[in-house]
């Protein structure tokens, strides 16, 4: 396994994989890697000849008031989880590397960033999609593999794939779960014992409502409202929000329909997590 810190050497040795006729799957991370990281790289593994991981915390996805200088940073951990997961590159790069002197492009997408995380981190989806389109143009991947818990990004990065006529295929990976049912998330090392436990309710309140889906529950206002009182339940707990909307354009609606997220992001005291589940018409 390489571990490559500029855009030049992985332009290199992507050029020579191509050149020999072999596909190349793309995992974005931003490191801090956990068990949900390892299923998208064994899912690319699986799919593609070679595999690049980026282990990159992009600033320009952190508000001001966010956890950018904080974010935990280990790159000697994460690569050793890649190799053993038969990562080809990592590709480590510096915020300097990544934007240079004077740098002022910037990918902004409307409608789909509106709502959700979009509405509580102003910027944030700016953030994404210009690293995103920046890590595709540089590793050139066939495919690019994403977890589903964070659905709303899943979802732009389609959209923006498919309306820049993008030549390669977003895939969708399901949410990796802790055995008590809590989704992996790098921000869950932000939690304190007792933060541990109370994060639990995001869970039960994402079950809770998928249950009420399958026994016949369609009005989105008593969904939310069934969710949020379990949220409420919890102490520790502040919710950002919790909505339902439509899967593709991720405006809210009043009654599930033929695809449908329902996604939360919940403040366990100072740590700020997500969770979502999807419905489709016909399950």
């Amino acid at each position: 396994m390489q571990l490559i810190e500029t855009v030049a050497g992985v332009k290199e040795q992507v050029a020579a994989w191509k050149a020999a006729g072999l596909t190349i799957g793309l995992v974005p991370t931003m490191g801090s890697l956990h068990e949900g990281h390892e299923s998208l790289m064994d899912a690319a593994r699986a799919a593609c000849d070679k595999v690049v991981v980026s282990v990159f915390v992009n600033p320009l996805q952190f508000g001001p008031d966010e956890d950018y200088d904080n974010y935990p940073r280990d790159i000697e951990r994460d690569g050793a989880i890649c190799e053993a997961h038969g990562v080809d590159v990592v590709f480590h790069p510096t915020p300097e590397e990544m934007y240079g002197p004077n740098y002022n492009t910037y990918v902004v997408m409307e409608t789909l960033t509106d709502a959700l995380c979009g509405a509580s981190r102003p910027g944030h989806f700016r953030g994404v999609c210009t690293v995103v389109n920046k890590l595709f143009n540089i590793a050139q991947p066939d495919k690019a593999f994403f977890g589903q818990k964070d659905a709303q990004q899943l979802a732009i990065i389609k959209r923006m794939v498919a309306d820049l006529n993008m030549n390669l295929q977003v895939v969708g990976c399901p949410i990796v779960r802790e055995e008590d049912g809590l989704a992996k998330s790098s921000r869950n090392t932000y939690l304190s014992a007792e933060e541990r436990q109370a994060a639990l309710v995001l869970s039960r309140a994402i079950f809770a409502g998928e249950q009420a889906v399958r026994a016949g529950e369609r009005n989105a206002a008593a969904l939310k409202r069934h969710m949020g009182d379990i949220i409420a339940a919890e102490p520790l707990a502040r919710v950002d929000y919790i909505e339902v909307v439509d899967g593709a354009t991720m405006q809210p609606v009043e009654t599930l329909g033929s695809s449908v997220l329902t996604a939360m992001a919940v403040y366990i005291g100072s740590t700020r997590l997500i969770d979502n589940f999807i419905y489709e018409e016909g399950e």
